[in-house]
């Protein structure tokens, strides 16, 4: 079987050639990589894919912008095989990426997705760990020791809507599921939460293995953090948290909707960033904060 990766572009050229030589650099062979340039505006980046002369890498230029969403869609509507994974163009798959994905299949071959271990880096590549990745790996992940964690269903939708613990770009997804349950519009900051929570919600299976395999890059400017500032991030994210305790309420999975409706986890977030948005000044970001921590 082959993995087909997908890595979706719109940043720094020289952190995805590190994206890149990442993949190649796997001590399995059995994958191929399509390249899907959002029309970033530097002619360097097709250069170097002319260059490279790999066969198992293609690059693609889309003829208009997408947005990252659609460039999300773009990647499923291209893939043939099994399973696909949509990796970050910043972040960086350990040698054994592939390895560890497949074992996890051979293992689990229900799961619809697949959440290998990760390790955080910062914009210049060196490890560290900040709080809310300390809360995602100590707190929420599931602890089965050194074995797989398998959640399905309510538990996999009440683990997430707990707090989402899983790094998007290093997951791996069978690709009928994502073809069977789409992206949500308009919620572009939490939309791979969305996503997986619907997964979830169509009785689909989670698969941890909890052993290191990718490089997360948290940059300390992204688009979530510019987001706190506007009080998009929070706004949408009580939208949604509303969403899914509704959903959860209706197929009967109190469990999950109870956690929806306390939010927990999303409250003490509001609390953490409070001091970040208080600091630049933004009343509109405040005031979204405020009504994320204290808001029924």
């Amino acid at each position: 079987m082959t993995l087909e990766i997908f890595v979706p572009f719109w940043g720094d050229p020289a952190l995805l050639r590190e994206t890149v030589e990442s993949v190649r650099a796997q001590s399995r062979h059995d994958w191929t990589m399509t390249i899907l340039d959002d029309c970033y505006p530097d002619e360097s980046v097709a250069d170097y894919f002319k260059a490279l002369g790999d066969p198992r890498v293609t690059y693609v230029r889309n003829e208009v912008n997408l947005g990252i969403t659609e460039n999300y869609r773009e990647a499923i509507r291209r893939a043939r095989g099994e399973y696909i994974t949509i990796l970050g163009c910043d972040d960086l798959m350990h040698v054994n990426y592939l390895d560890v994905i497949m074992r996890t299949i051979a293992a689990v071959p229900v799961a619809d997705v697949i959440q290998p271990g990760v390790d955080v880096i910062d914009g210049a590549g060196i490890p560290v760990r900040p709080l809310v990745d300390r809360v995602k790996q100590r707190l929420l992940a599931p602890r089965g020791g050194e074995g797989i964690a398998v959640l399905t269903g309510e538990a996999m939708a009440t683990s997430l809507i707990r707090g989402d613990w899983l790094y998007w770009p290093s997951l791996t997804f069978k690709t009928e599921t994502l073809r069977l349950i789409d992206f949500r519009d308009g919620l572009p900051i939490i939309q791979d939460l969305a996503l997986l929570m619907d997964i979830a919600f169509q009785h689909g299976t989670l698969a941890f293995n909890p052993q290191p395999a990718f490089s997360y890059r948290r940059h300390a400017e992204s688009a979530s953090q510019k987001t706190l500032l506007d009080g998009r991030r929070f706004r949408d994210e009580r939208s949604y948290y509303r969403e899914a305790a509704r959903i959860a309420a209706g197929q009967g999975w109190r469990r999950t909707a109870a956690t929806a409706h306390i939010r927990l986890m999303s409250r003490l977030h509001g609390i953490a960033e409070l001091p970040t948005v208080i600091r630049y000044g933004s009343r509109t970001g405040i005031q979204s904060t405020l009504a994320h921590i204290f808001s029924p």
